[in-house]
């Protein structure tokens, strides 16, 4: 997969802050994830979730959540990452395309998953769980110091 290019990178702009980005994504483990309605409307939820080497980002949740409705309907998303720690404004904002993988591609990222999230392995017996993987087409990082909007 490309890589998205990152815009607005603060201090230093362009694709050779990548890993700084990445770096800057796994330090978090949470996610604000929004997605739109059926009526057109904003909704958005927090979600546990790793990031692959491709900027994939993947979470689970059961399949009667609105986010899986929404998503299923309409598959692109955004996703917030940072910005909630103390004097700490940084933040990865990222849009991208989403699906639910299946068969070797799904196992080697729940592999991933329960490397962050050990729980994972139990929850996936649940009923209705589903993957959601974002396939990231854009992204910003945003250091409150080195850009101010």
């Amino acid at each position: 997969m490309r890589r998205p290019t990152p815009v607005g990178s603060g201090r230093r702009e362009g694709v050779g802050q990548a890993a700084e980005i990445l770096a800057f994504m796994r330090r978090h483990a949470l996610a604000v994830q929004a997605s739109v309605s059926a009526e057109g409307g904003p909704q958005a939820a927090v979600v546990g979730f790793i990031v692959t080497d491709d900027f994939e980002v993947v979470f689970d949740t059961v399949d009667t959540t609105r986010k899986v409705a929404n998503l299923r309907r309409t598959p692109r998303c955004a996703l917030v990452i940072g910005g909630i720690a103390n004097r700490d404004e940084r933040t990865v904002q990222l849009e991208g395309i989403t699906d639910e993988p299946t068969g070797t591609e799904l196992d080697r990222l729940k592999e991933l998953y329960f490397v962050r999230f050990p729980g994972g392995r139990d929850r996936q017996h649940w009923p209705g769980v589903t993957y959601i993987r974002v396939k990231a087409q854009w992204l910003r990082f945003s250091d409150s110091i080195g850009l101010r909007q």
